[in-house]
């Protein structure tokens, strides 16, 4: 994955989504990232570029977090489900729940790869498929419900993936970070 998980043309817009679900101001904004309100004004408009260290910063601030109880009755029912399955930060790929019927095909314990980015582990498939989400309108407020996809297997002995077609499911969680709810159908 490139050194920023956001992509150019969306770190001002995924921060102006930020400030108005929060509802913090420009100004303070402005002093979270120790820049001035016309610096966030600029990075909102897409005239400015943010620098490395404010696009982590954002990716910081925009991680999932299962802080809400809803959104751990969510890992809950992702954790007692019969059905291969795991849910994951939508931005970071860190793996927030997963289903027993997916940790037995792990081979590292489970509890190593809580918190952890499953990423390292994805298919040529899951890469190309994770590239293209910005042309389909993923991480808009009216995202597509659901993506399926047919994925072939990586050579990884810890956490194996075998060709097999999968959804996801993105989810806006209550803090307004999204997770993704990857499925094996």
């Amino acid at each position: 994955m490139p050194h920023s998980l956001l992509k150019p043309a969306l770190p001002g817009i995924a921060l102006r989504r930020w400030r108005l679900l929060h509802r913090v101001k420009q100004s303070h904004a402005a002093q979270l990232f120790n820049v001035t309100q016309s610096t966030i004004s600029r990075w909102e408009s897409g005239i400015q570029a943010m620098d490395p260290a404010a696009h982590q910063q954002l990716e910081q601030l925009l991680a999932a977090r299962l802080d809400a109880a809803a959104d751990q009755a969510l890992a809950r029912l992702v954790s007692e489900s019969s059905q291969a399955m795991h849910l994951v930060c939508d931005l970071t790929h860190r793996l927030l729940a997963c289903s027993p019927s997916r940790a037995l095909q792990f081979t590292s314990p489970l509890t190593d790869l809580m918190g952890q980015s499953l990423w390292r582990f994805a298919t040529q498939e899951i890469q190309l498929i994770e590239a293209s989400l910005e042309h389909t309108g993923w991480r808009e407020t009216q995202a597509p419900p659901a993506l399926e996809f047919t994925t072939g297997s990586n050579d990884s002995s810890l956490v194996p993936i075998r060709p097999s077609l999968c959804r996801w499911t993105r989810m806006t969680l209550s803090d307004g970070s999204a997770a993704r709810l990857v499925e094996t159908l």
